[in-house]
């Protein structure tokens, strides 16, 4: 049976939307197929539709979201009752429902709707789809009397008439005494309270907002520069010494067209990060020069510079009343908004509430959200070498609102910090007076390291010459090895300082994992060190071994590499069923390559006799059920393999490049497996996604290993076979 999700609010300006994203996110955790209903709907686009269209690859038809629109549902009820409109749209829900294991309900927004006791009908509504109540009420601007007072009437109103209320939000509460009130309040319910605070990042409106709001034209800045948040406007008249004190972070900076000193005081201070600036908006149709505005575009690149026709009265009327949206076009603010709910919603237990029976299988979605949640349980500290590069940047922007992670990032501070101000990523950096990170509860932070001026150079120096004294490495030479960002990294991993590192979005894959290889070591039931991908496909996940480390592996090395790749999906939520892959299945082949693969097979089975094992084996019967069923009819592995090892590295890198591109699946990784502590390279090519999801597997990784020691002496290293790549394999993921 499909269960529904019902979202309502009481009243206006509510913030629902960072409810209905924060449990469309549960949902998406717990089911593979996720539907959304908006009974009624004002006309023309609805940015929150398409924002979880987009983010959640909703494959529901979008004419099916919505069931009529308010002015046709008024004259409806004005003309028949509400049992026919009532009917009407309950009829168009059903349509709809039985494709779907949940299904998430967006209750009317008070907003021009026409509709009366439109509270009623929400929960009349509810009542009729069979659907749980999260009940919104709104804290903005309200004292501690007047928000225990809203959440006390609103849930009377919704019990009364008969609707299953699964918990309480005080949404866009500014008041501490009044979230506290609200917690006491929830501690004489019988469904929890939770209180979310007002987040000034979510009412701003971004840069490109306000492009939009005022007609105005760009005459500078890039599509990141445009999605800043406009935090403040500051405008400007003084004279620049009185001008620069009263700039703001996140400001828009408003000024006539012709005060050219402004508009370069404004940029020179945001490219200093003191303060970063949100743009610079110019006022009375006046423009610079172009020897002006190129000087400014060579202070602040991409950072916006605007004009309007109008004077500065009426552009501050017209922003005054400006708010930010969430929608698909506003990706940053749809982190903050989940990092929002996450922090301060006990979502363990209001997914308890919601009653979703988990889906058996493991789509996509679901993995990308169970990693996330699970790096947040016991939150670990990766550390960043590439802290200057951008997609780094916004990657860390967005680890940091989802809590996901502490981090370090690697590089001079100066150069982080004004290249942060320059994209304007906004991270919570851990003060130079703060000695620790927060305890349990606390946000997560960075903190950036300079390799070159670190009192740490010189400890890390001895650690690295006394582990390559037998190749030789004195302590002159340590000290300049460690002060490049991989092997400084590596070492604080190796000395506890951080718990992972993630790293390759600038660098080779050689130069990332030939530290890791000299300094971290192997496990001791690890011959080798290998990797795997994770294949996001439409409906499944699948684990691909070795795509990016070993390029011809013997039969005990391809063992190992089945076993390592068996225990990394079953860690990750992946049912391990192991196939090891050659060009025949079963006994149908002969020759080297297929003996070493059936000798690897026979090595897991008496290594491993719990796992689920089947090889020599095509892809083909591997993956399809129909095609298991004439090679290998009865196999436990053939048709549902979840976990594909391939034979050598060229056949593998090419597969999985070849599903990658032809499927549209997203490749995780290469995460690689069988060190003491966990490093992970990026491929050359990652996107911000790509590194968030990678740095949360590291934390997953560092979880399962922390406090474990790794050797002061420099015992084996990696077998010949887990070689760095040489220059021609460098770019095998790139």
């Amino acid at each position: 049976m499909t269960r529904s999700v019902y979202v309502s609010g009481i009243g206006r300006s509510d913030g629902r939307q960072v409810v209905d994203l924060g449990v469309m996110e549960l949902l998406t955790r717990q089911v593979g197929k996720v539907g959304v209903f908006r009974p009624l709907a004002h006309d023309g686009p609805d940015p929150l539709l398409d924002l979880l269209r987009s983010r959640y690859r909703l494959s529901q038809p979008q004419g099916t979201m919505t069931g009529l629109g308010y002015d046709e549902a008024a004259a409806l009820q004005a003309e028949q009752g509400t049992d026919a409109l009532i009917s009407r749209l309950v009829d168009r829900y059903h349509e709809i429902d039985r494709g779907f294991e949940a299904v998430l309900v967006l209750g009317t927004d008070y907003a021009d709707t026409n509709l009366p006791a439109e509270l009623s009908l929400n929960a009349r509504l509810a009542n009729e789809l069979g659907a749980g109540v999260l009940v919104v009420v709104a804290g903005l601007d309200r004292g501690a009397d007047s928000v225990a007072a809203e959440v006390r009437n609103a849930h009377h109103a919704f019990t009364s008439l008969g609707c299953e209320v699964l918990a309480m939000i005080a949404n866009r509460v500014r008041d501490g005494h009044a979230a506290e009130a609200a917690r006491w309040l929830g501690r004489h319910l019988p469904e929890p309270v939770y209180v979310i605070p007002e987040e000034p990042a979510l009412s701003a409106p971004t840069v490109g907002q306000v492009v939009a709001a005022l007609g105005a034209k760009v005459l500078l800045g890039d599509p990141a520069g445009l999605a800043r948040d406009c935090r403040d406007f500051v405008f400007g008249g003084a004279m620049l010494p009185a001008f620069l004190p009263a700039l703001t972070d996140g400001c828009m900076v408003i000024t006539p067209g012709d005060r050219a000193d402004l508009l370069v005081g404004a940029l020179a201070a945001h490219s200093a990060g003191a303060p970063p600036i949100a743009g610079v908006l110019l006022t009375l149709d006046q423009r610079p020069g172009e020897e002006t505005l190129a000087l400014a575009e060579r202070l602040a690149p991409g950072t916006p510079v605007l004009a309007v026709a109008e004077g500065s009265f009426p552009t501050a009327t017209e922003l005054a009343t400006l708010e930010g949206r969430l929608n698909a076009a506003s990706p940053r603010k749809v982190e903050v908004a989940l990092g929002l709910f996450e922090s301060h919603v006990d979502t363990r237990e209001l997914t308890e509430r919601l009653s979703m029976a988990r889906s058996d299988r493991v789509t996509p979605m679901m993995f990308e959200h169970e990693l996330i949640e699970r790096s947040r349980t016991a939150r670990r500290h990766v550390v960043l070498p590439e802290g200057t590069e951008e997609r780094v940047l916004r990657a860390a922007e967005v680890l940091l609102r989802r809590n996901i992670c502490d981090l370090t990032l690697l590089g001079e501070e100066a150069a982080v910090r004004k290249r942060a101000a320059e994209l304007g990523v906004e991270l919570r950096f851990l003060g130079a007076d703060e000695a620790e990170w927060g305890g349990e509860g606390a946000l997560a932070t960075a903190r950036v390291v300079d390799p070159a001026t670190s009192p740490l150079r010189e400890r890390f120096a001895e650690v690295y010459a006394a582990l390559r004294a037998h190749r030789g490495v004195s302590y002159e030479l340590a000290y300049d090895v460690v002060a490049d960002v991989s092997y400084f990294g590596t070492l604080m991993v190796r000395e506890g300082l951080v718990d992972g590192m993630v790293s390759g979005a600038a660098h080779s894959t050689a130069a990332t994992i030939r530290p890791a290889f000299e300094i971290i070591k192997t496990t001791p039931d690890a011959s080798i060190v290998s990797s795997v991908f994770f294949m996001c496909l439409a409906d499944r996940v699948l684990v691909y071994g070795d795509c990016a480390v070993n390029p011809d592996p013997g039969a005990e090395q391809l063992a190992d590499i089945a076993i390592q790749s068996a225990a990394t999906a079953a860690r990750f939520g992946v049912e391990p069923r192991v196939a090891m892959l050659s060009y025949s299945t079963g006994s149908s082949g002969s020759g080297a390559d297929v003996d070493k693969v059936r000798r690897a097979t026979e090595l897991v089975r008496r290594r491993r006799p719990d796992l689920l094992v089947e090889g020599p084996i095509q892809y083909d019967a591997a993956v399809e059920p129909s095609v298991a069923a004439t090679k290998l009819p009865g196999s436990e592995v053939a048709g549902q393999a979840t976990v594909l090892i391939f034979p050598d590295l060229n056949t593998g890198n090419n597969t999985y490049k070849a599903v990658q591109r032809s499927a549209g699946a997203v490749a995780v990784g290469p995460v690689l497996q069988g060190l003491r502590k966990p490093v992970n390279d990026l491929s050359r090519g990652a996107l911000v996604s790509d590194i968030v999801n990678t740095v949360a597997i590291t934390a997953v990784q560092a979880q399962a290993v922390r406090g474990t020691p790794t050797p002061a002496a420099p015992p084996q290293e990696p077998t010949s076979t887990t070689s760095v790549p040489s220059p021609a394999e460098e770019g095998n993921h790139s």
